[in-house]
């Protein structure tokens, strides 16, 4: 009996190696894949019609993604400039706000990073979600991997969700304890 399972097992692995139908090959080959940038956002209208832009809202102390149909892919300034002007109707219905009313900021492009220069030196007790909202706003973009901060031009330490000031760029995990789950 034992001799019949075990034979029985060899055939099964015989036919299960030889019948993949990949052959077997002597030597590895070249294999094309297609070439071009995989994290970029085109510009202009989208195909469709509209696109989904990530804004980073705040509700009772935390991070809410709120996404908004738009016509056409946002620049990240165009991005930011949402983020400043704060939550539309409905999601100020939701109970979603901003913790950058009034704040000014502009944005330049250094690859796959940004720099965010932020205009005014306000202290506010809101701090750590202010820099939350913008850095978890421009990484949810496909191209943008972290955020820099300047003022005047010079690297500016921010907070990050754990309290620690930082002038290093800065990615969504470092305020993951301020998002709520979608």
């Amino acid at each position: 009996m034992r001799a019949m399972r075990r034979l029985t097992a060899a055939a099964v692995a015989l036919v299960l190696l030889a019948g993949c139908g990949i052959p077997a090959q002597d030597e590895p080959h070249p294999v094309d894949l297609p070439r071009g940038p995989l994290n970029t956002v085109p510009a202009g209208p989208a195909p469709g019609g509209e696109v989904a832009e990530v804004l980073c809202l705040v509700r009772d102390g935390r991070l809410v993604q709120a996404v908004r149909r738009v016509g056409a892919v946002p620049t990240p300034q165009r991005q930011l400039d949402d983020l400043t002007a704060g939550p539309n109707a409905a999601e100020r219905g939701l109970g979603l706000a901003t913790a950058l009313a009034g704040t000014t900021l502009s944005v330049r492009s250094d690859g796959a990073g940004v720099t965010v220069e932020v205009a005014e030196a306000a202290s506010r007790t809101d701090e750590v979600l202010a820099y939350a909202q913008i850095v978890c706003t421009l990484t949810a973009r496909a191209d943008v991997a972290s955020v820099s901060f300047t003022r005047g031009g010079d690297p500016l330490r921010v907070p990050r969700a754990d309290g620690s000031l930082t002038d290093r760029p800065l990615r969504g995990w470092d305020y993951s304890e301020l998002i709520v789950p979608a």
